[in-house]
């Protein structure tokens, strides 16, 4: 009841405005409701297909859920410590609460963005036979192993479901992994100085916030600009194959792509132009009126929920049963080659090359 009352205090006691708070609190419940449809969806895809282990699908649902959870703690947080006056929160503590989700939302595109990559590639013949040969042995002894064991299928399913050892990175997920980490340890390293220049008052912590989110904003348009050139480049690669799905797979991909161009770019804009996202901790007064409410809202709400929203809505739809019981192979359509196509072993969660035969899965998402 002391938080509640604390929170509804007027400005004059340097909390924020009732408006702001609502607004606030409504972006907060959005992402909670976010995160909880992307865990029960991610819930639905192991219950469906529990022997296939860990796809695509399964680890975008996982990284959009804890996206989501991350920003729900944020807001919630920025609420509770700003009007509570917790010194602490615009040190380094706040400034990591506001730049750990982003840094999952930007793994989550970027891992899509590979995986267009990957299927605009293998249309041009430019696949790694090391990585599929690796790849195929892999699951060769991976047989060979369940077989020798005996374990029980219960057992073999919770392993699956609890263990990464069995994942198979291909070359352009190790790059995102590898970019991922070098985005954390940035975070990481000017979380470090803001906490340093906190406690010398010769320095001004704003600053440093204020490269990161440059840096940071810079970082999403180049990522949507990516997206947007390899959405297009498979966008012209889909015309090319015959299959009744191909309409359906295009609106997603053209969706998407346009979803997410928009969506970067503009709030790359305002965090570049106005710094917004630093308002929570350095410039509360900033945040009274109608034009900071506007641009909180497009920042958070049209910068984040909407891509992550849209990501969920394309892969809201589950794995066929029949797949899952009689152990088939992921459905593949074909671009225009009228050669032989080659047969391939089964794609693990970031693959998604096949041979030289231009072979690509039903669904590019």
């Amino acid at each position: 009841m002391t938080i509640v009352a604390t929170l509804l205090e007027s400005k004059t006691a340097k909390c924020y405005a009732p408006s702001f708070i609502t607004v606030n609190l409504c972006l907060a419940l959005i992402d909670g409701a976010l995160a909880f449809i992307a865990f029960l969806q991610l819930t639905r895809f192991h219950r469906r297909d529990k022997r296939v282990g860990w796809t695509r699908q399964k680890v975008l649902h996982l990284m959009i859920g804890s996206s989501n959870t991350g920003s729900l703690v944020y807001f919630v947080a920025a609420i509770i410590a700003t009007c509570t006056r917790w010194h602490h929160w615009s040190n380094a503590f706040g400034f990591l609460l506001m730049a750990f989700p982003k840094i999952l939302f930007l793994a989550t595109f970027l891992l899509l963005l590979s995986f267009w990559v990957d299927v605009c590639h293998q249309g041009n013949g430019e696949e790694e036979d090391d990585d599929d040969e690796e790849n195929t042995i892999q699951q060769v002894l991976l047989e060979k192993s369940k077989s020798k064991s005996g374990s029980s299928s219960a057992t073999s399913d919770r392993r699956k479901c609890c263990s990464f050892h069995g994942i198979h990175l291909g070359t352009r997920q190790k790059f995102v992994v590898a970019a991922v980490v070098l985005v954390f340890i940035l975070m990481i390293s000017f979380a470090i100085l803001i906490w340093i220049a906190s406690g010398d008052n010769s320095a001004d912590p704003s600053l440093l916030a204020e490269v990161y989110v440059d840096i940071f904003a810079s970082i999403i348009l180049i990522t949507g600009g990516g997206i947007c050139f390899y959405g297009m480049r498979l966008l012209f690669n889909l015309r090319k194959v015959r299959s009744e799905q191909v309409s359906a797979e295009m609106r997603k991909v053209s969706g998407l792509a346009g979803v997410s161009v928009v969506c970067f770019t503009v709030s790359s804009l305002i965090a570049l132009l106005t710094h917004i996202p630093l308002f929570y901790h350095w410039n509360p007064s900033k945040l009274h009126g109608v034009k900071a409410l506007v641009l909180l809202i497009i920042y958070y709400f049209i910068g984040s929920t909407v891509p992550l929203a849209f990501v969920l809505w394309v892969l809201r739809e589950l794995p066929p049963q029949e797949i899952v019981s009689r152990q088939e192979e992921p459905r593949r359509i074909t671009y225009v080659n009228y050669e032989s196509v080659a047969r391939q072993p089964p794609q693990q969660w970031t693959s998604t090359t096949v041979s030289k035969n231009q072979v690509s899965k039903a669904s590019p998402i």
